[in-house]
């Protein structure tokens, strides 16, 4: 978390909170409310209005399920520092603050406040491909639970009904397999994208929809050290230490997306990766609960992916070291 040193009283600091049709907006210290439409006309007036502004500092707004991409792909394309917070974080903050009561006016004010005292840094937000990438996986993730739900289906239902659900199973699987063929496509013919999937790849253990999800959820491997990405996925060891006590040690939040593919990659390596299988054993072997021996497991996976991507080097040279 980035703090701003010697921060000037000319500092604005500005919360949106964002609904299907509206946008709330909360300026600080000037205590300003204003409402515009949430469609494109209402971000260009937004955009205009921030602009004239002088020395806007942070702009915060809460991810909202997608509807806060077009605002947040505009303000950060019309370079206003804009960063896109986890629910969570402000909720914790407003009630930390004595923000019990919600509405869309306070919401953006909590927001303004949570700008002004936090400072939240700016991170790069996903150009138009890496959004492109996420809904295609997100779809395939909506066919494959409908799949699941139809299978079960199978067990119970009368067999006036079986053909039919037959029948849209195997229209999922097809329509499964089109969107993997799709990412796959993507992927391979992008030049920001193709040299990552080919390390990856040839990680004994890792497959296509984890590359896939990796790459839509997670594209800051490369970019981050070791402690960074494993934060950023939800696999750091978080200390839990009073005084003399020394609890244990615990991971939370993450991309559950990202850490879910991780989880049933490392069930795999755990057979088929020399170095993953290994470190495992030796971690059972210490007394560890395999719960943790595979959260271990986990996060040195992905630092060996994240080192390899960073490196620009093969998984067999990697291994070798």
């Amino acid at each position: 978390m980035e703090h701003k040193e010697g921060r000037s009283d000319l500092d604005i600091f500005v919360g949106i909170d964002v609904r299907k049709a509206t946008l709330d907006i909360a300026t600080l210290p000037e205590g300003a409310l204003r409402q515009f439409t949430d469609d494109e006309a209402g971000i260009a007036a937004i955009i205009a209005w921030l602009k004239e502004e002088h020395g806007v500092t942070r702009i915060v707004l809460e991810a909202t399920g997608g509807y806060e991409t077009s605002l947040a792909a505009g303000l950060a394309a019309a370079g206003l520092p804009v960063a896109v917070l986890n629910p969570r974080r402000v909720r914790d903050f407003a009630k930390a603050s004595g923000i019990l009561a919600r509405t869309d006016k306070l919401d953006a004010q909590a927001l303004a406040r949570f700008a002004g005292v936090i400072i939240p840094p700016v991170r790069p937000l996903p150009d138009e491909a890496q959004r492109e990438l996420a809904e295609l996986l997100d779809r395939r993730m909506q066919l494959v639970s409908m799949r699941a739900r139809e299978k079960a289906r199978l067990a119970t239902v009368l067999p006036v009904a079986r053909r039919d659900i037959r029948e849209h199973i195997t229209w999922l699987d097809a329509r499964i397999a089109h969107f993997e063929r799709d990412l796959d496509r993507r992927l391979r013919e992008s030049e920001a994208w193709k040299e990552k999937v080919e390390w990856l790849a040839a990680v004994p253990g890792v497959g296509k929809v984890t590359i896939f999800t990796l790459l839509a959820r997670l594209p800051e491997p490369g970019r981050l050290n070791r402690g960074q990405i494993a934060a950023r996925v939800g696999v750091a060891p978080f200390n839990d230490d009073s005084g003399k006590r020394r609890g244990q040690r615990y991971i939370r939040g993450g991309r559950g997306e990202a850490r879910g593919a991780l989880y049933m990659t490392t069930l795999t390596a755990r057979q088929w990766n020399p170095a993953i299988r290994q470190f495992f054993e030796r971690l059972i072997a210490a007394g560890k609960p395999c719960k943790v021996a595979m959260t271990a497991c986990m996060r040195k996976l992905l630092t060996l992916m994240n080192t390899l991507v960073k490196r620009k080097t093969a998984w067999t040279n990697l291994s070798a070291a």
